[in-house]
């Protein structure tokens, strides 16, 4: 006896509903989604990046001081299937540039300019261009930086340099990341005044370019972003570390030394007119990382800050800050953020 093709329609709506229900029970969305991320540019070309996914985590809305709810809400984060080699485009100025995404859905396409842009945010828009999806229009805005005329721009590390993140113990560290949300994690104490201070250095009106630099993954894009909002720290640019998902997660937040010292140096050679300052903390590789990237760029790294995490100053750290010294670069290897205000001052940052 042959199915009856009306029933097995049926069945076939029966089990769309209820794949939708759960989805919405877990706050997923099932459909392909575009996340564009800060971009960054300067007199000739920009950068585009973003994750083009077929199941995502919706964006919360509200925050409340939960366990689970935070437990809850962190893990649809890493609740993720990336849309692999999804083809795109990107509109900017009036011109439309096709592109397409790598396996793990990450686009980051560079565009070659023919005007010099403003200073400033610009918008810039990311369509889905896959055929299967022609109709439902799937599109993106983003925001793309090019810098206002400034002496210094900053690198900051995320976790534990201002973020208190407990990167050194696993557990503490997952803890935190999970039993808390974006509005109920801490900062260290003066550090949101460092940073104020450092972006509106030496009377600059438009404010100082800040790049995060982190080795945290793609899936925290959101909560760092709200994170740093909520915390009143300068705004800028989000260079985090590939996207993970759940089975991963016991990863997040782990620093691949060469992939983070390529994202630095990336900045760097984008724009030669700039001297940098580089700050982190010694709980995990920022110093050998910074070591490198002072060896590499000797004239265009004004200084360099290290947080001391643990209860005192880290011998083998020390030791790493005098090599850099010997580079001729101002080093400031501290506990609280006010001895970093004064460095700053001291050598005519702020």
């Amino acid at each position: 006896m042959t199915e009856n093709p009306i029933h097995k329609v049926k069945d076939m709506s029966f089990y769309r509903k209820i794949k939708q229900k759960i989805f919405f029970l877990f706050r997923l969305d099932n459909k392909p989604v575009i996340k564009v991320y800060n971009g960054f540019g300067n007199a000739g070309k920009i950068m585009v990046l973003g994750h083009v996914l077929k199941l995502s985590p919706m964006p919360r809305k509200t925050y409340r001081q939960n366990i689970f709810i935070n437990l809850f809400s962190m893990l649809r984060l890493f609740m993720v299937v990336p849309f692999s080699n999804a083809k795109i485009s990107i509109e900017w100025e009036g011109n439309t540039y096709e592109a397409k995404a790598s396996e793990d859905g990450f686009f980051n396409y560079e565009i070659l300019v023919d005007l010099v842009p403003k200073e400033g945010w610009h918008p810039v828009l990311v369509r889905l261009r896959e055929e299967k999806y022609a109709l439902e229009n799937i599109q993106q805005f983003g925001s793309v930086y090019i810098p206002y005329a400034s002496k210094h721009a900053f690198i900051s590390d995320i976790d534990d340099t201002f973020l208190i993140s407990h990167s050194s113990f696993l557990r503490r560290r997952l803890v935190a990341l999970f039993s808390k949300n974006a509005h109920t994690r801490k900062v260290f104490e003066g550090v949101v005044n460092h940073y104020q201070l450092l972006a509106s250095g030496n009377q600059n009106t438009n404010g100082s370019p800040f790049f995060y630099v982190s080795g945290s993954e793609w899936n925290l894009y959101d909560f760092i972003v709200e994170f740093t909002r909520i915390n009143e720290l300068p705004n800028g640019i989000f260079l985090l570390s590939r996207l993970k998902t759940v089975t991963q997660l016991w990863k997040s937040g782990q620093t691949d030394l060469m992939t983070k010292f390529t994202r630095i140096v990336r900045i760097i050679e984008t724009f030669p007119h700039l001297h940098f300052v580089l700050l982190g903390d010694d709980s995990q590789k920022d110093s050998e990382i910074y070591l490198s990237v002072a060896s590499h760029f000797p004239q265009k790294i004004s200084a360099v800050y290290i947080r001391a995490v643990g209860n005192s100053l880290s011998e083998k750290t020390q030791k790493i800050i005098e090599q850099i010294e010997l580079l001729g670069v101002n080093c400031c290897y501290f506990k609280h953020s006010s001895e970093a205000v004064i460095h700053s001052r001291t050598i005519g940052l702020i």
